[in-house]
């Protein structure tokens, strides 16, 4: 079942079930981002939070682009696009606690690739292409991208990235680990859903603490991982949900989980 849910021009949202479809809609302007688009994310991502039925959303731009980043004709007339809770583009310093997949389409560069990594999972196109060009504005990628990108690729490819401010294939990226899926053109998004689709069947509170527990794995040392994902999982572990998971695995049917 598919329902529209809040939108505001800039960014549509799409209810499909226990999944939630969020839309850049400045096509005009490659889905760059100016201080709509930004506030009406975050608050996208604040209304996902909330509502336990939603399980997984799926980010991605209209007009065949991902995003081009910041929208610096916007910027030029003094409009912001930080918001006080989510930080950049309202995502980049709070992502969800719930998984995000980017599906791209077209280009992800600059503000837009940085507002990839804040996704759990990528799918990009054969012609998608992803990059940090910032350096050949004179300007620097302050939206993430040089901190968390050398945590999902290796050091001295994303240092050639930066510095020479090129642009590669998603193949590229594919190879070196960073999107999950290529697809041809056109099919990001269904290959995005076809994948929340999978996710979302599985127990709610189990999701949301094992992305949870991931994000924060390479910042614990070995003692403390023990004691934080103990923490994290708890809720999930004493669940309704964990004791209907065993008892439809003896009783050989899909489980019914409800998020409590």
């Amino acid at each position: 079942m598919t329902e529209p849910t809040q939108s505001s021009e800039a960014l549509l949202s799409e209810k499909r079930e226990h999944i939630l479809v969020l839309t850049l809609n400045r096509p005009h302007a490659k889905n760059a981002f100016n201080a709509e688009l930004s506030n009406a994310l975050s608050d996208a991502l604040d209304r996902y939070e909330e509502d336990n039925e939603l399980r997984v959303c799926v980010l991605t731009g209209a007009g065949g682009s991902f995003s081009a980043g910041m929208d610096l004709k916007a910027l030029l007339k003094g409009e912001k696009s930080f918001t006080k809770k989510r930080g950049g583009f309202g995502i980049m310093t709070l992502p969800p606690s719930k998984p995000i997949i980017a599906a791209i389409e077209g280009y992800a560069v600059a503000g837009g690739l940085e507002l990839a990594l804040c996704c759990d999972l990528i799918v990009a196109t054969t012609t998608s292409k992803l990059g940090l060009p910032e350096v050949k504005r004179g300007l620097v990628a302050v939206g993430g991208g040089l901190f968390r990108l050398p945590k999902r690729i290796p050091y001295h490819v994303v240092m050639e990235l930066a510095l020479t401010g090129e642009t590669l294939p998603a193949e590229r990226f594919q190879q070196l680990g960073l999107v999950n899926k290529v697809v041809p053109e056109g099919q990001a998004l269904s290959a995005a859903l076809e994948l929340a689709q999978r996710i979302s069947q599985n127990g709610p509170l189990a999701i949301a603490a094992t992305k949870q527990i991931l994000a924060k794995a390479n910042e614990w040392s070995e003692e403390e991982a023990w004691r934080e994902q103990r923490a994290i999982a708890s809720r999930a572990l004493t669940s309704k949900d964990a004791i209907e998971g065993s008892r439809a695995f003896a009783e050989k049917r899909p489980p019914v989980f409800r998020g409590e």
